[in-house]
């Protein structure tokens, strides 16, 4: 059966810099890996689950603070593995002081050992401007950043343009 994960992509304005929020993954497999395994806050829905709520969930069970905003469809995308992962962006920030209070996950390590250890599902979080982004998260999400961008461009294009009518209107 397809697997289906949902996930959120906060955003901030820092000047004129768009950065989004990524999440490293926890665990000795990405211990010492960078370059695109960053990914989305995200998490495995159950079918029929409404997935926006599965997707704010996650976000505070990786991240560890709830998301609240404005939700942004960022549509889906398919992974190498033939996951299914739908995304929606919202604009927000880090509390100052933050540090990242994830879930943790049990697995046998070393392999074979039969010794179960404890690894926490997200053990890095930050901002990254969209360049940086684009070098950090899978490639597979790497679509969610140009959708995101060219929501919030005809968005501003939006405002421009009911900023120009009214102006007219005088």
């Amino acid at each position: 059966m397809p697997r289906t994960s949902a996930g959120l992509l906060m955003f901030r304005r820092s000047g004129d810099t768009l950065e989004v929020l990524l999440a490293h993954p926890g665990g000795p497999f990405f211990r010492n890996k960078d370059d695109g395994v960053w990914t989305i806050p995200k998490g495995e829905a159950e079918p029929d689950e409404d997935l926006l709520n599965r997707a704010r969930t996650e976000f505070e069970e990786e991240v560890g603070i709830p998301a609240n905003g404005d939700w942004i469809d960022l549509g889906w995308v398919k992974q190498k593995g033939g996951k299914t992962v739908y995304a929606w962006a919202f604009e927000g920030n880090l509390p100052d002081n933050f540090q990242v209070c994830s879930n943790n996950f049990e697995m046998e390590w070393p392999p074979r050992s039969r010794t179960m250890q404890s690894f926490a599902e997200v053990d890095q979080a930050c901002f990254f401007s969209l360049e940086e982004a684009r070098l950090k998260l899978k490639a597979a999400q790497t679509p969610f950043l140009h959708r995101l961008v060219e929501v919030l461009k005809q968005g501003a294009r939006s405002s421009e343009q009911g900023s120009k009518e009214q102006r007219d209107d005088r």
